[in-house]
């Protein structure tokens, strides 16, 4: 009898993956499963992709890890290629490893920077799973958050409600978090006019204004990050996930007057930054230019909304690879039929949406694949 020591915190689904290639998991009893959920948006290249493959060899055979108090090449080269491939003119980067850690930073640089205690964030919010993190994602204080109290003061605004950003940002607010594509909650697009309406507030009141980009960026919306896509300019953007395209790695993106109040042991990591990491990020940036995935990335994105909307599916929304298919009938059952006809698909917190976060390199055969499934599907 095998004994299972792993916590017992995530649902499970019903395969037994060995490997992977491209855009498909292969599993022990002989299925090749399209992957269209790409492990929770991370892999962004696929799997087994040559160039990510060779540089994670390479930087692992030259020098696998060195702390932060050695300079590195690498490390310089990732982030300049970072923030280059952003456009945002936020100039400078602070390499973590998750998210929830680049969130946390980001937050605590807001508070002690204005002097501030109060962060808003917008309902529907997904934003880590740590304690400053956990505090402005929706939901958590009733569902699992589990500390005695947030770090801070914090106030949630409804989605799309122009006249609440008046009210709820204010010379008391610290920073506005937000994710300009909300991946959680159903690949829920807030839209340039509300973005642009919490930029110009937060200018207004001094507040900092920090994009959560760790689902919906690097490259997910078809643009570097959804603020490309939006022409919004964050004081502090947060990005992980596909940033590594499969390894652990995230990062934080400061602009110039933001960095400026930066000192010595302001901000510290031990594994963030590391060689590796930076050798993939270097990478994964490359492969995205020279392949010219973002094109690729808008191309069949249109495609799914033009073929997909058939079936169980009445509607689609979000940008690009972060995907929402609305359906009639639960998400959670049209996502287990979809599995059964050999495509792994998401749900979200909303009941009737399936996520489609695909990896970059799809192309319009995986396409037609979805929406065949999707038409043998009852409404």
């Amino acid at each position: 009898m095998i004994v299972d020591h792993l916590a017992p915190v995530y649902a499970q689904w019903p395969l037994d993956v060995v490997d992977a290639e491209g855009v498909h998991l292969h599993t022990r009893d002989g299925r090749r499963i399209l992957d269209l959920y790409g492990g929770h948006a991370v892999a962004a290249l696929g799997y087994s992709h040559p160039r990510w493959r060779q540089a994670l060899a390479e930087q692992a055979h030259a020098l696998p890890f060195q702390s932060n108090a050695v300079p590195l090449d690498v490390r310089r080269r990732a982030a300049t290629r970072l923030a280059r491939f952003a456009g945002l003119g936020l100039e400078t980067v602070f390499f973590v490893n998750t998210g929830a850690e680049a969130n946390e930073n980001a937050l605590k640089l807001a508070l002690r920077i204005t002097g501030r205690r109060k962060v808003v964030a917008v309902e529907g919010s997904f934003h880590g799973r740590t304690a400053a993190a956990g505090a402005v994602t929706w939901g958590a204080a009733r569902k699992w958050y589990g500390f005695p109290q947030a770090p801070f003061d914090v106030e949630f605004l409804p989605r799309g409600d122009h006249d609440a950003i008046g009210r709820a940002v204010d010379d008391s607010t610290g920073c506005v978090i937000v994710e300009p594509v909300q991946g959680v909650a159903g690949a829920v697009d807030l839209g340039q006019p509300f973005l642009a309406a919490l930029r110009s507030r937060c200018s207004e009141t001094g507040a900092m204004l920090v994009l959560d980009e760790v689902q919906c960026g690097m490259g997910r919306t078809g643009f570097p990050f959804a603020a490309n896509l939006h022409g919004i300019a964050p004081d502090m953007l947060t990005t992980a996930k596909a940033l590594g395209g499969g390894f652990p790695c995230a990062a934080l993106l400061l602009a110039t007057h933001v960095a400026a109040h930066l000192r010595i042991d302001d901000l510290g990591t031990t594994f963030g930054g590391g060689p590796m990491a930076c050798a993939l990020i270097e990478t994964v940036v490359d492969v995205i230019e020279s392949e010219g995935l973002l094109a690729n990335v808008r191309r069949l994105a249109r495609e799914i909304r033009e073929t997909c909307v058939v079936g169980p599916v009445v509607a689609t929304q979000g940008a690009g690879f972060l995907l929402g298919l609305r359906t009639r009938r639960p998400a959670k059952d049209v996502q287990r039929e979809l599995l059964e006809r050999d495509v792994l698909a998401g749900t979200s917190a909303d009941a009737h949406v399936v996520r489609i976060l695909a990896p970059y390199v799809l192309d319009s055969t995986h396409v037609t694949q979805l929406r065949d499934a999707l038409a043998s599907l009852p409404p």
